[in-house]
């Protein structure tokens, strides 16, 4: 018995560290900076404007790869749900024995059955989130409608941990301000991370002990 237990402990020690380090599946590049483009040669079609000019009507606005663009993170989310159920049943049934012959031996009492039955739930649910700030981003890609992915993060060194915002999605050109600024509200397909680690981050977790048994109890 005593060795099972202690097969049981190694096993344990062994598998929690692995299970309590979260892998994230993103690729490495996926919020990294994007770089411009080498400037492609003019066409010499012989006319004032050539067929890569900025029209001035753009002004300084982003619309190129690696050009930069602020999203004013604005989000915040809120979600409520609650639902009840009632059900009752009652049921009774009674049967008076003949005066005369052989079941006159019962009396009217004896004979007589009822029952009940009755449900009560409820249930209730509330969520919400907000998030505010400004994430600077490059443009990663041109599309011909005239969109483009954007992708970008940020590091900021505390003094009790670090903490990390990433953003990544499609952007269109009419929404972007003179100052070359989106909110998020605006950026379709839209990736928001917001993580932390260090001493603040550990504090708000379970242990990973306790985490594996939380995953392998029935209770």
């Amino acid at each position: 018995m005593r060795r099972r237990l202690s097969k049981l402990a190694m096993l344990i020690l062994a598998l929690a560290p692995i299970a309590a380090q979260a892998k994230d599946k993103l690729p490495p590049d996926a919020f990294s900076a994007s770089m411009p483009l080498p400037p492609a040669p003019p066409p010499a079609n012989g006319s004032i404007f050539q067929g890569a000019y900025v029209p001035l009507t753009s002004g300084g606005r982003a619309g190129a790869v690696g050009d930069i663009i602020t999203i004013q993170l604005v989000e915040r989310t809120a979600a409520t749900k609650s639902n009840a159920a009632g059900t009752q049943r009652d049921g009774d049934i009674g049967l008076s024995p003949p005066t005369t012959g052989p079941l006159s031996l019962f009396n009217p009492s004896d004979i007589g059955m009822g029952g009940g039955q009755q449900f009560k739930g409820k249930g209730e649910a509330s969520q919400s989130n907000a998030l505010s700030g400004e994430v600077s981003v490059t443009v990663a890609a041109v599309y011909p409608n005239g969109t483009m992915l954007v992708k970008g993060e940020k590091f900021l060194t505390l003094n009790r941990g670090d903490e990390r915002v990433q953003i990544s999605g499609i952007v269109r050109a009419i929404d972007i301000s003179p100052d070359n600024r989106v909110l998020s509200t605006r950026v379709a397909n839209a990736h928001i991370r917001y993580v932390g680690k260090g001493e603040i981050a550990r504090a708000s977790r379970q242990g990973w002990l306790q985490r594996f048994f939380s995953i392998i109890s029935p209770f």
